[in-house]
C-alpha cells in the first residue's frame, strides 16, 4: 500500500521566520513530528512519502500516486488543508486526518473521509487494523491518555533535512498548569506523561545517524512539567553527550518557575540546553489571576528572566493583551514590561480564545464569542467580545508592536540580553553561520533602515560581549522577519 504524508503550509506569521530563512539558506523551521512518527508506526512493506508544503510543491502525480493521503495540521493551518482536501477529491483520492486541528475542528472537513483522532498511540491502531482488512470507519477516538513508552522513533529519513532549521522531539506531554486562555490541559491532559531516557536516547541516535547536526527542539507543552523525571532524562542525556561528543544544542518550552531551581538550570545547561521560551503574557497581576498564570504571579518576572540569561540561556516569549482586567493602562504597562526583560523574539498576541479551552467556555457561555480563532494571535483580529473597546483594544496592540518592534527598542533590548548573557553552552560557528553573518552586514548593516542601531550594537557585542556575537546575529536576522511581520503589516 502506498501513503503520501501531507503537511499544509503554514500562512506567514511570527513562527513561520520566513523573512529571515534566507539568510541561512533554509525553507523552513521545523518538519511535521506527526507525520514521521505515524510513518514509524505503518507496516514495512508499506511504501511511504513525505510532501510538506512548507518547502516543496504538491503534484497531482504525488496524489494520484497514493492509495490514501495523510494530512496532520495546526489550527493555522486551516486554509492550506481546505485546499488539499479539495485537490485530492477531485482526484478521488481517499483522505485521512489527524492531529490538533481535527481533534477539534474536525466538523469543518466534510470533504476528509476518515479521521484518527486525539492520540494515535491509541487510534491509530485501530484505524490501520481496519485499513488492511478493508473495513474502515469515520472516525477513531479515544480519551485514553497513552504511556509515551508506545510511541515509536520517528523515520527522520523521510525528511529532506537541509531545508529545516532545527529538529524537533518529543519527551513529554501535559502541563501541571492550567491558564485558561491554553487548550494543552484539554488535549495532553494535566499529569505530564514522559518516554523513558533510553527511548529519548535511541531517538537521538537514530537522528544522528540520519546525518542530522543542527539544533534540537524538545517540543513539548512544558518540558519541566514533572521536574523529578526531567532532571533524571537530562542526567541521561549529560551521560550521552559525553559518550557521543555529538555537536547539538537542545532547546523548548518552560515554565518561568525552571528559574527557581539552580539544580534544574545546571542540568539543562550541562545537557547542552541553551534557549527556551516561556509565557510570560502581562505585567498585570490581576491578569495573571485571572487566566489562571499562577506560575508567574508574586515574583518580579524580569528578575526571572535576567536570571535564565545569567545562567545561560536565551529566552524567547509570549505576550498578551485583551484580558478582561485590561484597560488603557496595559499597552503602557507592556511596552516597559518587554523592554525590561530585554526578550528579543517577544511574541506579542491580542488574546484569542481557542475551541477546547476554558476561555472559549467561559466566553461561550457569555455569549462573547465572535468568530472561531485563526490560531494566529498576532494577526491584528478578536474572535470574541472583549471588556474593553475592541477600536482601543487593536490601537493599542498596534501601538506596542509598532514600539517594541521599532529600530531603537528592538536594538536596546538585544543589548539588554547580552550584557546579561553567560555564555555556558557551546555553539559552534560553522559555514552557514558565516555565510548569514555576511548577509546581516550586507542586508542589515547596509541596506536597512536600523543599520544605525544595527551597527551601534554590532561594536557593542563585539568587543564588550564577544561570548555573545553570534546570538547578536541571529537577532539582527530576526529582525528582518519581525519588522515585516509586525511593524509594515501594523501601519
Amino acid at each position: 500500500m502506498k501513503i503520501l504524508l501531507v503537511y499544509p503550509q503554514y500562512p506567514e506569521t511570527f513562527w513561520s521566520f520566513k523573512h529571515s530563512l534566507s539568510f541561512i539558506r533554509k525553507k523552513a523551521l521545523m518538519p511535521p513530528l506527526g507525520l514521521i512518527t505515524i510513518a514509524s508506526m505503518l507496516p514495512e512493506e508499506f511504501e511511504t512519502k513525505l510532501v510538506d508544503l512548507n518547502i516543496e510543491n504538491l503534484d497531482d502525480k504525488d496524489i494520484l500516486w497514493a492509495d490514501f493521503i495523510f494530512i496532520s495540521a495546526m489550527i493555522t493551518q486551516k486554509d492550506s488543508v481546505h485546499e488539499v482536501a479539495k485537490r485530492c477529491k477531485d482526484l478521488n483520492a481517499k483522505t485521512v486526518a489527524g492531529g490538533p486541528l481535527f481533534s477539534k475542528l474536525h466538523t469543518e472537513y466534510p470533504e476528509i473521509d476518515h479521521f484518527v483522532l486525539d492520540e494515535a498511540e491509541i487510534t491509530f491502531p485501530p484505524f490501520l487494523e481496519d485499513l488492511i482488512n478493508n473495513n474502515l470507519q469515520r472516525y477513531y477516538r479515544s480519551e485514553e491518555k497513552p504511556e509515551l513508552k508506545l510511541t515509536p522513533t520517528p523515520k527522520w529519513e523521510l525528511l529532506n533535512q537541509k531545508a529545516y532549521v532545527r529538529m524537533p522531539v518529543q519527551y513529554s506531554r501535559g502541563c501541571p498548569f492550567d491558564c485558561e486562555f491554553c487548550d494543552v490541559v484539554r488535549l495532553n491532559g494535566k499529569i505530564p506523561r514522559t518516554k523513558s531516557p533510553a527511548q529519548i536516547i535511541k531517538e537521538l541516535d537514530a537522528l544522528l545517524e540520519s546525518g542530522w547536526k543542527g539544533p534540537v527542539f524538545f517540543v513539548d507543552d512544558n518540558f519541566i512539567g514533572n521536574k523529578k523525571e526531567t532532571k533524571q532524562i537530562l542526567k541521561a542525556l549529560i551521560d550521552w553527550k559525553k559518550s557521543t561528543k555529538h555537536k547539538l544544542s537542545f532547546m523548548t518550552e518552560a515554565s518561568l518557575n525552571v528559574a527557581d531551581d539552580d539544580e534544574l538550570m545546571a542540568l539543562l545547561r550541562e545537557a547542552g540546553f541553551n534557549s527556551m521560551f516561556i509565557g510570560l503574557e502581562t505585567p498585570s497581576e490581576e491578569s495573571l489571576a485571572e487566566c489562571g498564570k499562577y506560575q508567574n504571579k508574586n515574583r518580579n518576572i524580569v528578575d526571572s528572566v535576567l536570571t535564565l540569561y545569567r545562567n545561560g540561556f536565551e529566552v524567547s516569549a509570549g505576550f498578551i493583551v485583551g484580558f478582561d482586567n485590561d484597560d488603557v493602562s496595559i499597552f503602557k504597562r507592556q511596552i516597559d514590561f518587554i523592554q525590561k526583560t530585554g526578550v528579543v523574539i517577544a511574541m506579542i498576541g491580542l488574546l484569542q480564545a481557542l475551541p477546547g479551552t476554558r476561555l472559549y467556555e467561559r466566553l461561550r457561555s457569555e455569549n462573547r464569542l465572535l468568530a472561531d480563532s485563526t490560531g494566529n494571535n498576532t494577526d491584528f483580529s478578536i474572535n470574541f467580545v472583549p471588556k474593553i473597546d475592541p477600536d482601543v483594544l487593536i490601537d493599542g496592540y498596534k501601538q506596542i508592536v509598532n514600539t517594541v518592534y521599532s529600530k531603537k527598542e528592538y536594538y536596546d533590548r538585544v543589548h539588554t540580553f547580552i550584557k546579561n548573557y553567560n555564555h555556558q553552552v557551546d555553539e559552534y560557528f560553522n559555514w552557514e553561520a558565516l555565510l548569514a553573518m555576511v548577509k546581516s552586514v550586507f542586508y542589515m548593516g547596509i541596506l536597512d533602515k536600523s543599520r544605525f542601531y544595527y551597527w551601534k550594537t554590532f561594536f557593542i557585542s563585539l568587543v564588550k560581549y564577544p561570548q555573545a556575537f553570534t546570538k547578536f546575529i541571529a537577532m539582527s536576522i530576526y529582525y528582518a522577519h519581525f519588522k515585516k511581520v509586525f511593524v509594515d503589516y501594523a501601519k
